[in-house]
């Protein structure tokens, strides 16, 4: 037999009985899972996971279906927004105590500072709801649901620069390569709409003169596992996805034809080779075809009452806006999309803080308060999850010149501060605390592991029990750390 052939078949074989072994994989799932899921003419409400026979392949009942990750790419100041220290007011201007630096390492953006002058955040601060949660006045919508959240303050990471730091919270490595979480779903869980992909990415547009660090598609890229887990970026302008539009002169029946013919080439390939990147390529055409008509319905919002979009705002109807893709994952919520992953960027504000943060802050507020109140609306937010936050926070001294009314903040991964909702997790509370400066955790630390570890959790996964064997080791999303925070879950 041919070496390479020889290899191929060798590797087929092991991973298959690999994945059969471990109870949990796509292929498991998918076979659980019957194809009709929505007739002809259905509604595209969500579906029940119970009633496909799903979750006796997961490791225990979960309470979320699906999760929506509204991330705040860039680092948003937890001081500016949530992590009210109103000691600070004593400390204007005085050097942050060695004490409580203790030596931690800073950015070379800073390090070159003779001084560290403490900021105190010029916004106001004020309880809201009946659970009290101490919230900026930056953010008016969402201090009006913290009765349906959990602030987590505790937050914390390694990665000190963005890149690393983006890269470690989403696939679990600061080295790039890994799969990232949604990957990790689609792999585990599969997707109950065969129309759409199991994983689903809306980068959000921002206005002119914005300056928001690089987005890379490895974020949401699926690493050693097979490239259909991969996530599914939808454009703002033009077709959603490229090519989603049939050329001139090529009509329905035309590119079936191509396909089943592409699909044959593709079989003869892959029972002469056994490499599974080709039946890979096979479901990633077929999922492109069913998008033609499942993606276009998904982006018509035209249906939607006046009184919902209103909710999201005024930049709801505008493609590619932060409100847009809200509703967008709302919709795609409602269609069984397990994993969607909303990105905002912008919040890299290393000087003019204030300015910089005021005009950011609406475009946040508004919609990410609305899809809660939506999904609640629906019946739906107690099996969605929710996710806010971006990959680390920013720092208690002022970065170059601190004014009354002017200030800069540097990147500070020591601990920052995130929110959940839904989905398992407890409404109303706030968890950890940080010290008075909000640089150190003092009480109940909360790490990217741990929060990959709970978001898994709440979806019926043990983040310990779902790998993938590569290059001679068992892999999985948490690596070898990792622990579910109890404390959050109802």
């Amino acid at each position: 037999m041919n070496p390479i052939q020889d290899h191929f078949l060798s590797h087929t074989r092991r991973h298959f009985f690999n994945r059969s072994a471990c109870g949990l994989g796509a292929a498991a799932l998918a076979n659980c899972m019957s194809p009709q899921i929505f007739g002809e003419g259905t509604s595209p409400a969500a579906p029940d996971l119970t009633s496909l026979g799903a979750l006796p392949q997961l490791h225990h009942k979960p309470t979320a279906k699906r999760v929506i990750w509204l991330f705040m790419a860039d680092a948003p100041s937890q001081l500016d927004l949530y992590d009210y220290k109103p000691k600070l007011v004593d400390f204007y201007d005085k050097d942050l105590p060695e004490s409580i630096r203790n030596g931690q390492r800073i950015t070379t953006m800073t390090s070159g500072q003779t001084r560290f002058p403490c900021a105190p955040s010029i916004f106001k601060f004020a309880q809201h709801g009946q659970c009290g949660s101490w919230v900026s006045e930056l953010l008016p919508h969402i201090s009006s649901i913290v009765d349906d959240i959990t602030i987590i303050k505790t937050v914390n990471t390694e990665a000190i620069n963005h890149d690393p730091a983006i890269t470690y919270i989403q696939t679990g490595s600061q080295i790039p390569g890994r799969p990232s979480m949604g990957a990790w779903t689609s792999y585990g869980l599969g997707s109950p709409n065969k129309n759409l992909p199991a994983f689903v990415v809306l980068v959000s547009r921002l206005g002119t003169g914005a300056m928001p660090q690089a987005l890379f598609s490895r974020l949401w890229g699926s690493g050693f596992l097979p490239t259909k887990h991969q996530g599914v970026a939808l454009r703002s302008s033009g077709d959603p996805v490229l090519y989603l539009t049939d050329p001139a002169g090529v009509d329905k029946a035309t590119r079936r034809r191509m396909l089943d013919g592409l699909a044959d080439l593709n079989q003869q390939r892959f029972e002469a080779m056994g490499d599974p990147e080709i039946t890979s390529r096979i479901a990633q055409y077929e999922m492109a075809y069913k998008m033609q008509t499942s993606v276009p319905e998904l982006a018509d919002i035209s249906s939607e009452p006046k009184s919902v979009l209103d909710m999201y705002g005024p930049d709801v109807t505008n493609p590619g806006t932060f409100a847009y893709n809200c509703l967008l994952a709302r919709r795609l919520a409602e269609r069984g999309v397990p994993f969607t992953q909303v990105f905002l960027r912008g919040w890299d504000h290393h000087g003019n803080l204030p300015g910089n943060i005021r005009g950011l802050a609406p475009l946040t507020d508004q919609p990410s308060a609305a899809l809660i109140k939506d999904l609640k609306r629906l019946g739906m937010l107690d099996d969605t999850l929710v996710v806010w936050g971006g990959e680390f926070g920013r720092t208690v001294y002022s970065q170059g010149t601190l004014t009354p009314e002017n200030y800069g903040r540097d990147h500070h991964p020591r601990n920052f501060t995130m929110w959940m909702a839904g989905g398992g997790i407890k409404r109303g509370l706030t968890y950890g605390e940080t010290d008075d400066f909000s640089y150190n955790v003092i009480e109940n630390p909360v790490h990217i592991h741990d929060l990959n570890a709970t978001i898994l959790h709440c979806m019926g996964v043990n983040h310990e029990q779902l790998t993938y064997k590569f290059q001679g080791r068992d892999f999985r999303l948490t690596d070898v750390h990792g622990k579910v925070v109890k404390g959050i879950l109802s």
